[in-house]
């Protein structure tokens, strides 16, 4: 285990994560920083808890929000896939009907072309 030294709101912490997970641990912890400073912009000093309390509510907050956007991408994604879908399929239906009409013209023409031979063939009258 890895060790790293964040600080939050002017206090440093010692905190444990996996090795190679130092920078990530840091920035986190920089980020969350960032919510108590904007707080304190704000509101003063109001006390280290409530800073701490309301930023973390507000990282949740956008935490909610990110998976209610992920929810709604899933679904218009899932909606998407289905419509690509009954092109395909429906494309895959309008190919065989063209396959099928171009079989039944080949076997036409094939008819039409046997009866010209056939014509061609028939003895034909002294004039």
């Amino acid at each position: 285990m890895a060790e790293v030294s964040v600080e939050i709101n002017g206090r440093k912490y010692r905190m444990a994560c996996e090795d190679g997970q130092e920078t990530h641990l840091s920035s986190l912890a920089t980020r969350f920083n960032r919510y108590i400073d904007d707080y304190k912009g704000t509101f003063g000093e109001i006390g280290d808890n409530r800073l701490t309390v309301m930023a973390g509510i507000a990282v949740v907050d956008e935490l909610v929000e990110a998976e209610r956007k992920l929810e709604q991408l899933r679904a218009e994604l899932q909606t998407v896939t289905k419509a690509g879908n009954d092109v395909a399929a429906e494309a895959e239906s309008m190919e065989s009907k063209f396959a099928a009409k171009l079989a039944d013209v080949a076997r036409r023409i094939e008819s039409i072309a046997t009866a010209v031979d056939a014509a061609g063939q028939e003895p034909q009258g002294n004039s």
